[in-house]
């Protein structure tokens, strides 16, 4: 599938030959999560499950997740040809296309396959027993007794067969079905294996094409005023050296300014002949003092989860130890840059973008141009990693306006440093930890209040009587004016980095005072079988030797929960203790995610997030000052390299049983804290911030 190249829209579809199962949203998920579920657009063409069977027999599934290299893409089709019964090869994909595609919130927090995955399967399952019904009146044939394979339904007495393309051929069937049991594990064909992705060979063969690949006749690229710092207002602009540069046509509409060119290097040209005079921004505070600035200007602290009581608690501890843990702000870095290519003409708009969010953008980019929603069309094309940073569609909106003021097509693609300066950032934070020990050595208070970065799997799952968890603040808005210098938001698995960094150190840092190997240490406070089962088959996978720490040999070990998916990992490291730089050597992670839907797409996901991991653990860090982000590219901002990269061996725990639940952020959770408590062990001092820089390790020996 080319996905800007989707041109049939829903009125379409529901005109088209074929088999159409339409199935709403909340009928199919009945009362899974009701409190969550998102809220259902005002038209009345809102159905979760929305796929067409052809009447050459190819199944079409839309839907309106996107694929940002995560698989998706590969990963429903294969939830729904196991329930329908088709061969994977016979299902295309449109995704995020919201003229013809069903309302989504949007693809982040690994729903994907948790959430949307069941829809998809309820949907196949009624369309193969709406087919079979079909079928048995043309075999004459009792439908439990027919047999599918690949879309191919037989009668095993009379050796019949008919196809679903035959069924359906030259008709639009509309039937709807109460209940279509769903295949059992033991049954399944197409879920639990490996085929080559969908995505595949357009990416390797470089035909796949993102927003900024778009070509449209009469086209313009945009380069648009900047300000130099967050805050800076523009007191003088002269554009008439700009204005000169031939074929350049310039733009002023309130506070956007852009310079517009049919090649982008001659666009880039022209803006750099604006002169522009701004005001100075405000002061904010720096990376030094930001911790400081977010407890003073952070909200009320408020409970997460109670339980015991603290006061008894601490005085049953023979040993209370506090430590305050703190992670500065990290860009999401996406390979491909926020792009968008609109076309606006009279009274409708199309978009292409890189957005994770095509439906919210929809609604952004009508209020923008005075339009209906149902006059805007959003094509979701391949995007270069989101990581959730695409949930914000800036650029698509600045496309679409010039486009409407340009009466032509206009492309917008953000250079990196735009990329840096309007990305939002995983906020800062700061994670006040209190824990006690008995004379038993086992943990019977904790107190973590977190600051900044969100409540999110802040809750304590080790076995502790006598605990409390607070947030203030976090990366989903609702922050005091002030208490972050500029945008934050999502950041794969947003808030669980930070509060899984500080909970799996400080847990370390008790097992260390008693001088109790970690694992075990662990294991003595876990009841959770799940739990209990990662940590084993990764401690099995590492070969880990017991040893209290720090023991020299520079291993580390943590534990996570992401909504649902339980998550091990063991690291090895190498520190010069000259330099500070850290090599990692080795990882293993070891997860239950429940039903495996693609091995080898969870395998890849765990790599790619363990690789990122290392990121924000040694290197990531956005440097600012007075509201100017001093990164402007990679030169800087140091993202992992191949160099880097260790050994790492994923273990998915087969757990089919269990529903699915979300791969795509869970395994990049435990890297801080994993990397920290390997560090510790190889050196004998603690590091409290992240990233532990050189500088950072360097400092902290000389303080030892």
């Amino acid at each position: 599938m080319k996905p800007e190249a989707s041109q049939l829209t829903r009125r379409d579809i529901l005109a088209a030959p074929g088999l159409l199962i339409l199935i709403p949203l909340e009928e199919l998920l009945g009362t899974q999560e009701p409190a969550r579920l998102p809220q259902r657009p005002a038209y009345p063409e809102d159905f979760n499950a929305y796929l067409r069977i052809a009447p050459d027999g190819r199944v079409t599934c839309y839907v309106g997740k996107v694929e940002l290299g995560q698989g998706a893409m590969t990963a429903l089709a294969q939830l729904l040809a196991e329930e329908l019964d088709v061969a994977l090869d016979a299902v295309t994909m449109v995704m995020g296309d919201t003229e013809s595609c069903p309302w989504d919130m949007g693809t982040f927090g690994s729903l994907s396959v948790r959430q949307f995955g069941p829809v998809l399967r309820a949907a196949g399952a009624r369309a193969r027993a709406v087919l079979l019904e079909m079928a048995a009146e043309r075999l004459n044939a009792p439908a439990g007794k027919l047999e599918v394979s690949e879309g191919v339904v037989r009668d095993p007495v009379s050796g019949r067969r008919i196809s679903y393309g035959e069924l359906v051929q030259g008709k639009r069937i509309e039937r709807r079905l109460d209940q279509a049991p769903l295949k059992t594990p033991g049954s399944f064909r197409v879920i639990g294996r490996s085929p080559q992705r969908k995505d595949a060979l357009e990416k390797v063969t470089g035909r796949a094409r993102y927003a900024g690949d778009i070509r449209l006749p009469g086209m313009l690229h945009a380069r648009i005023l900047r300000p130099p710092a967050h805050g800076a207002r523009l007191e003088r602009v002269d554009t008439s050296a700009a204005e000169k540069v031939p074929g350049v046509r310039l733009i002023r509409d309130g506070e956007l300014i852009a310079v517009l060119h049919e090649q982008r290097d001659v666009a880039e040209r022209a803006l750099g002949m604006i002169r522009a005079e701004w005001g100075r921004a405000p002061e904010t505070p720096d990376p030094e003092t930001i911790f400081e600035h977010l407890l003073r200007t952070a909200p009320p602290l408020r409970g997460v989860h109670e339980a015991g009581s603290l006061e008894e608690g601490a005085r049953l501890s023979k040993d209370i130890v506090e430590a305050r843990y703190l992670n500065g702000y990290v860009a999401h870095a996406a390979l491909e840059t926020h792009s968008a290519t609109a076309h606006v003409e009279g009274d409708k708009a199309t978009v292409w973008a890189g957005t994770q969010t095509p439906f919210p953008l929809r609604q952004q980019v009508a209020q923008a141009l005075g339009l209906p929603q149902q006059n805007v069309r959003i094509i979701t094309t391949y995007v270069g990693g989101g990581f959730g940073g695409k949930s914000a569609s800036r650029q698509a909106i600045e496309a679409a306006r010039l486009s409407k003021l340009a009466g032509r097509p206009v492309q917008v693609v953000w250079d990196r440093s735009e990329e840096f300066f309007f990305d939002t950032f995983r906020p800062a934070a700061v994670v006040r930890v209190r824990a006690g020990l008995d004379g038993a050595g086992r943990m019977v208070l904790w107190e973590f209040d977190v600051y900044g970065a969100g409540d999110r799997e802040a809750r304590q799952f080790y076995d502790i009587p006598h605990q409390r968890t607070r947030s203030a603040g976090g990366w989903s808005g609702g922050n005091p004016p002030g208490m972050h210098p500029f945008a934050v938001g999502p950041w794969r698995a947003p808030s669980v980095n930070t509060n899984t960094f500080a909970r799996e150190s400080h847990v370390d840092t008790l097992a260390s005072r008693l001088r109790v190997d970690p694992v075990e240490f662990r294991l003595r406070h876990l009841s959770d079988p799940r739990m209990r089962r990662v940590l084993e088959a990764a401690a099995a996978r590492f070969g880990w030797k017991p040893a209290p720490a720090p023991s020299g040999r520079g291993v580390g070990v943590s534990c996570a929960l992401y909504l649902g998916t339980y998550v091990a990992v063991m690291a090895e490291v190498a520190v010069d203790k000259a330099t500070g730089r850290v090599q990692v050597r080795r990882v293993v992670c070891a997860q239950d995610q429940g039903l495996v839907v693609n091995p080898d797409g969870s395998r890849q996901q765990i790599e790619g997030g363990i690789m990122m991991g290392l990121g924000y653990a040694l290197t990531e860090e956005v440097r600012f000052r007075g509201g100017h982000v001093l990164d402007h590219n990679f030169d800087t901002y140091a993202i992992p390299r191949f160099s880097w990269m260790p050994r790492i061996e994923a273990v998915l725990l087969d757990n089919p049983e269990a529903p699915a639940s979300g791969c795509g952020e869970p395994p990049i959770v435990n890297m801080g804290a994993a990397l920290a408590n390997a560090v510790h062990d190889a050196l004998g001092v603690r590091l409290l911030r992240l990233p532990m820089t050189p500088e950072r390790i360097r400092e902290a020996l000389r303080k030892a």
